[in-house]
């Protein structure tokens, strides 16, 4: 067998081209960065558990008839995607409030936000991936005005359908980022990934503010066990999957 041919290599994953140049296949790797990057680390086994904790939500958000990358996953670790382009625009859900939100408004950690939140950010790591206002990004010409209202509207049926689900599995979606692409037939999807990467979670069975965490902030704040909280969330999606099906 030739060895795939990369075409980028990100912080998470690699990806990389197949024979058909409309699929692309995505190597999710166990390393782990933090504030743009100037925190690098690993968590080892974070990109099976990530690839498999992707690849069921983007199967649950397809039911729910929410277009994804996704077509499957060929080895625990892989993913095989359709080729998009990335809208460079990060879309942020907030439930409650947390990280950035907190140190750059003053809000209390904690603070539930109804409705939910949506922000944008620039996703680029050159200039730290800076929050953008919607003129901002008009005059970036990151989206059109129909693009962004699509990319609004789908975060938010996004962000019901997953925290019903997380809720089911014990879980609060604190807040999480969302990345979208668009197909060679012009179609807006879901892209990257949702995982403990990507989102907030909180044990809804703890009370203490650190042991309550289930996602990257254990690694992101020093607070130790990451692996096996990356672990607990792979075994309630999985149990939460399996008690829909």
């Amino acid at each position: 067998m030739t060895t795939p041919e990369k075409l980028y290599e990100g912080k998470a994953k690699i990806v990389y081209k197949t024979d058909d140049p409309e699929i692309l296949l995505t190597f999710y790797k166990d390393d782990a960065t933090a504030f743009n990057a100037q925190k690098r680390g690993t968590i080892v086994g974070k990109g099976q558990i990530n690839c498999t904790i992707s690849r069921h939500l983007f199967q649950l958000l397809e039911s729910q008839g929410i277009p994804t990358h996704l077509i499957d996953t060929p080895s625990p670790n892989e993913m095989r995607v359709r080729r998009v382009t990335i809208v460079p625009i990060e879309v942020i859900v907030r439930n409650i409030a947390a990280g950035s939100l907190c140190k750059q408004t003053g809000v209390p950690l904690g603070t539930l936000i109804k409705p939910a939140l949506v922000e944008y950010c620039y996703k680029n790591d050159a200039l730290g991936d800076p929050l953008l206002t919607r003129d901002r990004l008009f005059l970036l010409n990151l989206a059109t005005p129909e693009q962004l209202e699509e990319i609004r509207t789908l975060s938010l049926q996004i962000n019901q359908v997953l925290s019903e689900f997380f809720n089911q599995c014990g879980i609060t979606l604190v807040d999480f980022k969302l990345e979208f692409g668009i197909t060679s037939d012009q179609q807006l999807v879901l892209a990257d990934e949702i995982s403990p990467d990507t989102c907030r979670l909180w044990d809804q069975s703890q009370t203490d503010p650190n042991q309550r965490v289930m996602d990257k902030d254990r690694f992101r704040q020093d607070l130790g066990n990451v692996e096996s909280a990356y672990q607990r969330v792979l075994e309630r999606v999985l149990s939460g999957i399996q008690a829909q099906s």
